[in-house]
């Protein structure tokens, strides 16, 4: 019971989360898989970074961590794809309808856990083919150690995969005055300028972390046909691809 109890406490050191990030994510969890809700555009992008995602790494046998999957809609479609997939977040009442929905919809090979990625990491190092952390990095009070962390989930030669925002004059113009108040794309007050990460900063850490890039794509949004696409434009939301060096 003393080992259980010191493990519980070293894995609420290693947190990495800032609680009004989890608290306002807990509020909408009921609503994660209502295509029609603030999580719409979730559901819109996904098919877009599931085909990226599986285009450069592959899905079919490969053991997944998604961290920060939310109400599981990646991880769900990863592992339809065929992936052995663990969804991970420390919004337990997103991870709950995550699991609800696994159970509703038969997905077969996926399982949520709450826990934070520093912790995973130091229980199941090199555990990972692919490791993917889509839309969270500017959520977490330290991206860097998010990265990190990932980088050490992963396998030699596995590839990890990450999507943010940029922090420039456009991004703020798209990404939150355009996004959350004109067209209400997402919910006011879903991002902050101040913890949006440039591409230069996000490519530092994934090299601090062994993690050698290898494809850096952009997503953008066309407000006349209300349709996304993966292009080379990066300069307001953007995609990473990185793989782990030693194989």
């Amino acid at each position: 019971a003393g080992l259980f109890l010191l493990g519980d406490c070293y894995h609420r050191r290693m947190t990495n989360a800032d609680p009004r990030e989890l608290a306002k994510f807990s509020e909408l969890a009921h609503r994660w898989w209502d295509t029609q809700s603030d999580f719409r555009p979730l559901h819109e992008i996904n098919p877009l970074r599931l085909e990226w995602i599986e285009s450069l790494a592959g899905l079919s046998g490969k053991r997944v961590l998604d961290v920060g999957c939310g109400g599981g809609i990646l991880a769900d479609a990863m592992a339809r794809r065929g992936a052995d997939v663990l969804g991970i977040d420390l919004a337990g009442k997103a991870l709950k309808v995550a699991q609800l929905h696994a159970i509703e919809a038969a997905t077969p090979n996926v399982e949520y856990r709450e826990i934070a990625a520093e912790a995973l990491a130091a229980d199941m190092p090199e555990s990972f083919d692919v490791v993917t952390c889509m839309e969270m990095l500017e959520h977490v009070p330290d991206p860097a150690s998010i990265v990190a962390a990932c980088g050490r989930l992963l396998k030699p030669g596995g590839s990890a995969f990450f999507s943010t925002i940029h922090r420039n004059a456009k991004a703020f113009a798209m990404a939150i005055v355009a996004a959350e108040h004109v067209l209400k794309l997402v919910p006011k007050g879903t991002h902050e300028f101040a913890k949006l990460i440039r591409p230069s900063e996000l490519a530092g850490w994934c090299r601090a972390a062994d993690l050698e890039l290898v494809q850096m794509r952009g997503l953008e949004y066309n407000p006349i046909s209300r349709r996304y696409r993966i292009s080379s434009d990066t300069s307001v939301n953007y995609l990473v691809a990185a793989r782990k060096l030693g194989c």
